[in-house]
């Protein structure tokens, strides 16, 4: 991995600065919602559960720590992109003294910016994908995985992962509604492709599909086929040999391809695009924006910065 001194991020900033609302030029100096804005950004913490990385930029700045910045209270971050628990400490900085709201020792943080996150809680996936592999997948790479878990609420997992080698040119489309249950604030889009209506919705969400085309014919390619027999794989799993296993997981992802992250991201979001956003159903501009996500050279390149204290903590 390379580093890089943080020499240059100050331009990289103000980079991030500008293209952030002037009211939160002051708060946000260090770019830090140029990646946490996004809903759905979490990270796997234990097999049942996650952590929610999103936070919503106008209900943070209403909020009553809204006029902090955030190095303030996560002094321990140090550069970007960062992993791990973040120590934050209330009581040694602003909650102390006579003139305070004082907090006791070792106040619970855990769901402090819950009224600022937005995230899919459970989702009806039709694919056996989901028997084994939990809502938010991706826990590999410590630096990527909350980006990479994000495509949750947009796409489904045999988009990316499909090998398309086995399939003639794939199409990409929206496929049928699935019920959905969010924390905070419902994001994502349900299509209608009959109208062509694109709305919000509280409890339906719709997701992008890998298609086969045969004879004008569209095949959905997501596995929905193999759900009885990937429970029966889950039940009896710890007492196959490792041999026994690895024939069955063969099985499972015989159409399925891991990807390096670089590749990943470029199909997608590059002017050579697998998906035709505008065709999709996205305005001019915001096809735009994912085409040229301004966010992918940190994904893909794993840079390091590291953050001066330009303005003290």
């Amino acid at each position: 991995m390379k580093k890089y001194l943080f020499s240059i991020f100050p331009i990289i900033a103000l980079g991030f600065i500008f293209l952030r609302p002037v009211s939160s030029l002051a708060l946000d100096e260090g770019g830090c919602l140029k990646c946490h804005q996004y809903p759905g950004l979490a990270r796997l913490e234990k097999s049942n559960g996650f952590k929610a990385l999103h936070i919503d930029e106008n209900n943070f700045f209403k909020s009553s720590h809204g006029k902090f910045r955030c190095k303030e209270c996560h002094i321990t971050i140090t550069q970007v992109p960062h992993t791990g628990e973040t120590t934050v400490d209330c009581t040694t900085k602003c909650h102390h003294g006579d003139d305070a709201k004082v907090l006791p020792e070792n106040y619970p943080l855990k769901g402090f910016h819950k009224n600022e996150q937005s995230f899919i809680v459970t989702l009806q996936d039709e694919s056996s994908c989901r028997v084994c592999h939990p809502l938010y997948p991706h826990s590999n790479n410590n630096l990527v995985r909350g980006f990479l878990n994000m495509h949750t609420g947009f796409m489904f997992c045999e988009l990316c992962h499909i090998k398309r080698e086995k399939f003639k040119h794939p199409s990409y489309d929206w496929k049928n509604t699935e019920n959905a249950e969010y924390s905070g604030k419902p994001y994502g889009s349900y299509f209608n492709p009959h109208t062509g209506k694109t709305h919000k919705t509280e409890k339906f969400i719709s997701r992008i599909a890998a298609f086969s085309v045969k004879n004008g014919n569209k095949k959905l390619l997501i596995n929905t086929r193999d759900i009885n027999k990937a429970q029966k794989y889950l039940i009896k799993e710890n007492k196959l040999t490792s041999d026994e296993k690895k024939k069955e997981l063969e099985y499972f992802h015989k159409d399925i391809s891991r990807k390096e992250i670089s590749v990943a991201c470029n199909e997608c979001h590059s002017s050579n695009s697998i998906l035709d956003f505008n065709k999709l159903g996205f305005d001019k501009k915001r096809s735009k924006d994912l085409v040229y996500l301004n966010i992918k050279g940190l994904v893909t390149k794993y840079k390091i910065f590291y953050f001066p204290n330009l303005f003290g903590n």
